[in-house]
């Protein structure tokens, strides 16, 4: 079956490459019901800051390992750019529950990290295990 999100992801990554509306949901499903934040990447194959701060966002990954770290590309996934707002690359969005708690346009890895940093502390509870 196409689009299983088990197929998506890499062995020794922590970020998931969304190739779906419907996987897109799968994801937000998923991790609305662990409670799980959601930090995502919106980006394009021909858009070269965007590409630059891949492997940055990876280091995130290996970091905030209670987060799930999402990779839209916008012109495979159309429909969640456009639902998602995303007029501009690189955008990065911070969700819990469904919601956008944040959206950071632009490659700025040290702001990135300092809001996902602010962001960890208000969140973590201490019953959460990875």
């Amino acid at each position: 079956m196409e689009g299983q999100p088990q197929e998506q992801q890499h062995p020794k990554s922590r970020v998931v490459k969304v190739d779906s509306e419907e996987s897109w949901y799968l994801f937000i499903t998923q991790a609305n019901n662990q409670g799980c934040p959601v930090f995502v990447h919106f980006g394009a194959s021909w858009c070269v800051p965007s590409l630059a701060m891949n492997s940055f966002f990876e280091e995130l990954a290996l970091t905030y390992q209670d987060i799930l770290f999402l990779v839209v590309d916008v012109d495979e996934v159309k429909g969640v750019a456009s639902k998602m707002e995303v007029k501009a690359m690189p955008t990065f969005v911070l969700m819990r529950d469904g919601a956008v708690l944040d959206k950071i346009v632009g490659a700025n890895p040290e702001e990135i990290r300092k809001r996902i940093d602010g962001f960890v502390q208000s969140f973590r509870r201490p019953n959460m295990v990875d």
